[in-house]
């Protein structure tokens, strides 16, 4: 079963039977029951992004579920409330609103698209409820409610970009999504190619709806760059990827990404279409680790042996659960400062990625990161970079000395 095999109802009689059955109140030696803690979930089950999303609700599920089954936390169990957003700002905007002011949740951990976690994150930080956006972004967001467990370019782009100066050339040309991630990715590639000593030809933008790349494609030729980095986002702009191998470019010009691979490209498309492209993540489902095997037998176990296509959006939305539950537990409560507070601790977990310890100055984990491309549908693992710091973020960030900033720091290029 692929991500695209997940439909919208699907997924949203996944979350159905998921609230219902996390729901059931926790009934203690005493005869009485505790009140269920409550985790609110917001992510895509369908539109463009679902392509995405609608794993890392089953991942978010089977955390909830890993969780009660070993006794819920403080002796309570966890009601998982999800919603989908179904890849539109304005429901991010209104279902936030309703998990803090109707459901009155105590933690919300979603987002995918960096647009979506700042549709939603001054509502949370308004209604002072904790956020965990568990998504691969372009860093910089620093929030003392927000806690970040995805990668950030220091800790993978830098190295993307390391290979393919090392390996192909100094001229690269960028492609990237028209809103801030593939903006603000973009200025992330351009200074590490710059720093690198090498040039950047060109760097194209393009709307989330765009599928037809022809024009693109014909730029990059006459460019005649050594490289291309991508940073497209979705189920449209896959159609590049197809396109571009259609157009006999894949043996004239290699290409890296920072997004493809995390859905199900490697499920759907062609070997020939995506083998040999480059990318970094804190995650891949080939890294063979016994932590990484068993997180990939746990949800094939709970979802189907089709469940092949797992990426960093999963292990870090798994991730991102178990640390808030590492949080609580040392806080002895679920109350929004005080769990705060124990994460600031510089809590460490053992993950599917390995391990990965949040860091106290930025709220964004230190964790490893990992080099690799398709090879006839598996990912070959060529480089292996431990315990990353987010040097982008914690270039400007520390929210130990200055725990009132609110905003997200961007490079200068």
């Amino acid at each position: 079963m692929t991500r695209r095999a997940i439909t919208r109802r699907s997924a949203l009689a996944l979350g159905s039977l998921s609230t219902a059955a996390l729901a059931m109140p926790f009934v203690s030696r005493h005869g009485l029951a505790e009140p269920p803690i409550k985790l609110g979930s917001l992510l895509d089950a369908s539109g463009p992004i679902g392509i995405s999303g609608a794993r890392m609700i089953q991942t978010t599920q089977y955390a909830v579920g890993v969780l009660n089954a070993a006794g819920g936390l403080l002796g309570r169990q966890i009601q998982l409330i999800n919603y989908d957003t179904q890849s539109s700002m304005q429901l991010y905007s209104q279902y936030a609103q309703q998990l803090v002011l109707k459901d009155r949740v105590d933690v919300v951990q979603g987002g995918i698209t960096s647009a979506s976690r700042e549709a939603i994150r001054p509502t949370l930080d308004r209604f002072k409820t904790l956020y965990f956006y568990n998504t691969q972004y372009e860093g910089g967001v620093c929030d003392r409610n927000v806690f970040c467990t995805g990668t950030t370019p220091a800790q993978t782009v830098d190295h993307v970009v390391a290979y393919a100066m090392k390996t192909w050339g100094k001229k690269a040309y960028i492609i990237a999504a028209d809103y801030n991630y593939g903006q603000i990715t973009a200025k992330w590639m351009t200074k590490f190619v710059r720093d690198g000593g090498g040039s950047v030809a060109r760097t194209d933008f393009f709307p989330l709806d765009v599928t037809d790349f022809s024009s693109a494609i014909s730029r990059i030729q006459q460019a005649g760059p050594n490289f291309l980095l991508s940073a497209l986002v979705g189920a449209n702009h896959n159609g590049f990827y197809r396109q571009w191998a259609a157009a006999g470019m894949k043996p004239k010009i290699p290409m890296a990404s920072t997004v493809f691979g995390l859905s199900d490209e490697l499920t759907s498309m062609e070997p020939a279409t995506t083998d040999g492209i480059v990318t970094c993540y804190g995650w891949y489902n080939d890294i063979g680790t016994p932590a990484s095997d068993a997180f990939v037998k746990g949800m094939q176990a709970k979802y189907g042996a089709g469940v092949t296509d797992l990426g960093e959006l999963d292990s870090a939305t798994y991730e991102g659960i178990m640390i808030w539950a590492e949080g609580v537990k040392k806080a002895g409560s679920v109350a929004q400062q005080k769990v705060i507070a124990a994460l600031e601790s510089g809590i460490t977990i053992d993950g599917p990625s390995g391990k990965v310890t949040m860091d106290p100055k930025t709220h964004h984990t230190v964790r490893n990161a990992y080099l690799a491309q398709p090879k006839n549908r598996s990912w070959d693992i060529m480089a292996t970079y431990p315990e990353q710091y987010p040097g982008d973020t914690g270039g400007a960030c520390d929210l130990i000395k200055n725990p009132r900033t609110d905003k997200q720091f961007e490079p200068s290029i």
